[in-house]
């Protein structure tokens, strides 16, 4: 028992060395390593998906819905997540982790898979994310909002810049709305 809390204060130790000494780079012009990236990886994942299990998915087949969110991901997501067939923006390849491209993935089926999609998408357009530049909405939208906004999040996987464009253009160019608070 004495030989692993040794090997553990030392690994301990020389880690704090080790970070102290700014080996690790925290350029974002510099990928993690591997092992980091891992890490990083499986803890957002098991975090989303532990905080948003718990979420109560409210009717979404409201078509205004589609078009609120549409709405609000024109105005607020398009410069980090794009638009079907857009070029990436300065500021998206700037990113590191990249944003997902969502007109990109493809569109789940599975009904259970879907259900579990949105409330991760609701949780993390709702919370943000800890370095990654994607902010908590939550601050200033409300509930029905930030659900209308993962809605149409979750319809962008295969969808066409005419689709996109059809569902943009039913509203104004602004950006003007309530920003309620109904958490």
């Amino acid at each position: 028992m004495k030989i692993i809390i040794g090997v553990l204060l030392a690994i301990i130790f020389f880690g704090i060395i080790a970070i102290h000494s700014g080996v690790y780079n925290m350029a974002a012009t510099e990928k993690h390593w591997a092992i980091t990236e891992k890490m990083i990886e499986w803890v957002r994942v098991r975090s989303i998906a532990a905080r948003a299990d718990d979420l109560e998915v409210p009717p979404l087949d409201d078509a205004s819905m589609l078009l609120v969110g549409a709405k609000h991901y024109d105005a607020m997501c398009t410069n980090c997540h794009l638009i079907p067939d857009q070029e990436p923006t300065e500021l998206a390849s700037g990113l590191y982790p990249q944003a997902p491209v969502f007109y990109q993935r493809i569109p789940i089926t599975a009904e259970q898979n879907k259900v579990d999609q949105i409330k991760e998408y609701f949780w993390v357009i709702k919370n943000g994310l800890k370095m990654t530049a994607m902010p908590a909405w939550g601050h200033n939208h409300d509930d029905k909002t930030i659900w209308a906004i993962a809605v149409f999040v979750q319809k962008l996987g295969g969808m066409t810049r005419q689709q996109y464009s059809e569902l943009t253009k039913v509203h104004d160019d602004d950006h003007s709305h309530e920003h309620g608070h109904d958490h």
